[in-house]
C-alpha cells in the first residue's frame, strides 16, 4: 500500500493497521542491522503490529467500556510507533523520505483512534 495516494486510500481500519505493520517490516528489512538500530527496529515492529492486534480486540470488546479501553491502547501503541519512527529516521537518514510517508499514515491513524475514543465516550455519557 502506498500511503501517499489518497485516491486509493483504504478506509477499513483493520486493513490499514495491517498494511502499516507490513510497510514498517518492509522498511526495516532495508536497514542494515547495527548496535544503534537493533532495539529501535524491534520496538517499532512490535508496537506497529500491536496497533492492529488491539484494534481487532476492540472490535470484539465485551462492553462499551472495554471497547474504549482497547481503543485507548491503540492510541498508545500508535504514539509509540511515532516515537520509534523518529529514532529510526535519526539512525537511518537515507530512509527519511519513506519514514515521512509512514509518519503521515501513523498521524492519520492517531487522529482516527482519538476521534473514535472521544465519540464513543461522548455517546456513552462518560
Amino acid at each position: 500500500m502506498k500511503f501517499s495516494n489518497r485516491d486509493q486510500r483504504v478506509y477499513d481500519l483493520e486493513e490499514r493497521t495491517v498494511k502499516l505493520a507490513e510497510t514498517i517490516i518492509d522498511l526495516v528489512r532495508q536497514c542494515k542491522e547495527s548496535i544503534y538500530n537493533r532495539d529501535i527496529i524491534s520496538q517499532l515492529v512490535r508496537c506497529s503490529g500491536s496497533v492492529g492486534a488491539n484494534y481487532c480486540e476492540a472490535n470484539e470488546a465485551e462492553s462499551r467500556k472495554d471497547f474504549i479501553h482497547k481503543i485507548g491502547i491503540c492510541k498508545k501503541e500508535i504514539k509509540e510507533t511515532k516515537h520509534w519512527l523518529r529514532l529510526l529516521a535519526r539512525v537511518h537518514p537515507e530512509h527519511v523520505a519513506t519514514i515521512r510517508i509512514i509518519w503521515r499514515e501513523v498521524q492519520e491513524l492517531l487522529l482516527i483512534f482519538s476521534r473514535i475514543k472521544q465519540s464513543t465516550k461522548k455517546s456513552s455519557g462518560n
